[in-house]
């Protein structure tokens, strides 16, 4: 028993003499991060004191972006298609010739009624002379002009029907599908090419009924393309009067303005609002990326404090913090990257 209360007492004899040892090292440890925070220059830094600001609350609705004009190019007469004369991609102006038909009996319709026509106005022109003459009776002659009108319009038709097989283009743009080609049969309902117009591009997105209220004809709403580097603006210029009975959705369309790189058939989102949201926005160049973490320095009382924080949406050259900053925190807008969390700074007026 004596054995055993001898050991106790000399086992708290060496852990306190352990303890007392190692309180000079973790004192001379805080002296030297004292001492390295104390050595670091001070670095001049331009702060932005952070604010509470409200914006349009928004949600996404995902839509595509397609031609305003299109058109799908059909023959009106049947026959064979005896020339292509454009292919996809091709630019081509109003009025272009893009296929021929070989309609060779619409051309022999437009001979007999121009030889019909012409026997006609022979025959008027007979008894125009032999009713002056008082030869022929009057309702002779008036047979004789009806029957010149009806020639002439039937030489008109078959003009027209001729004119068909030429087929241009109805407006400028570009062709993009290509349907039929040389020896095809063309006949009316039967799609021959494609081709839109590429200067005049909207996004066509379905709104759920919930949102759709929020939206009226005229308004500007700010739709993101992938293929676009920034946000561009879209005029709603035409809405569905009734929702789609499946998708339980209405069918919105924005005229978009001309941007590099916006072709039809993207990927769009339109930003619909749907009320008012408040939050703290910073710069978007006092954020620094480090990993997974976001980080931004506040400065207070002359020293640079690393913060981390959690961010949101970016509006324009800002940056929505949710959470790690509170207002009227002073934070370093230009450089932030270059400083070490407790070094001394010094704000630049």
């Amino acid at each position: 028993m004596l054995f055993v209360t001898e050991l106790c007492y000399a086992m708290k004899r060496f852990l306190l003499s352990t303890l007392v040892a190692a309180i000079p090292l973790f004192s001379g440890c805080h002296k030297v991060t004292e001492q390295n925070q104390t050595e670091l220059p001070s670095a001049t830094v331009r702060v932005q004191t952070v604010e509470r600001k409200s914006r349009a609350a928004t949600e996404d609705v995902v839509g595509t972006v397609r031609p305003k004009l299109s058109a799908v190019i059909e023959a009106k007469v049947s026959g064979r298609i005896e020339q292509m004369l454009v292919v996809p991609g091709q630019l081509v102006k109003a009025g272009e010739k893009l296929v021929l038909v070989n309609a060779q009996e619409i051309q022999s319709r437009l001979d007999q009624a121009a030889a019909a026509r012409q026997q006609a106005e022979n025959d008027l022109k007979r008894d125009t002379d032999l009713i002056q003459q008082k030869i022929l009776s009057q309702s002779e002659f008036d047979n004789a002009q009806s029957k010149f009108r009806i020639a002439a319009a039937a030489e008109a038709e078959a003009k027209t029907m001729l004119d068909y097989t030429l087929i241009a283009a109805p407006f400028g743009g570009v062709i993009t599908r290509k349907l039929a080609d040389v020896g095809d049969l063309a006949a009316p309902g039967k799609p021959l090419l494609q081709m839109e117009n590429p200067d005049t591009l909207r996004l066509e997105a379905d709104v759920p009924e919930a949102l759709v209220g929020n939206v009226k004809v005229g308004d500007k709403l700010a739709v993101r393309i992938a293929a676009v580097a920034s946000e561009i603006e879209g005029t709603v210029a035409e809405m569905s009067p009734t929702a789609d009975p499946n998708s339980r959705t209405y069918l919105v369309k924005l005229d978009l303005p001309g941007a590099t790189g916006l072709r039809s058939g993207q990927f769009g989102r339109v930003a619909v609002p749907v009320g008012e949201a408040s939050a703290i926005r910073v710069p978007a160049a006092a954020v620094i990326q480090r990993g997974q973490m976001e980080l931004v320095f506040v400065v207070a009382n002359g020293h640079a404090q690393l913060r981390i924080v959690k961010t949101g949406s970016r509006i324009g050259d800002e940056i929505e913090v949710v959470s790690g900053l509170n207002s009227g925190e002073q934070v370093v807008s230009e450089n932030a990257s270059d400083l070490v969390d407790g070094q001394p700074v010094t704000i630049k007026p």
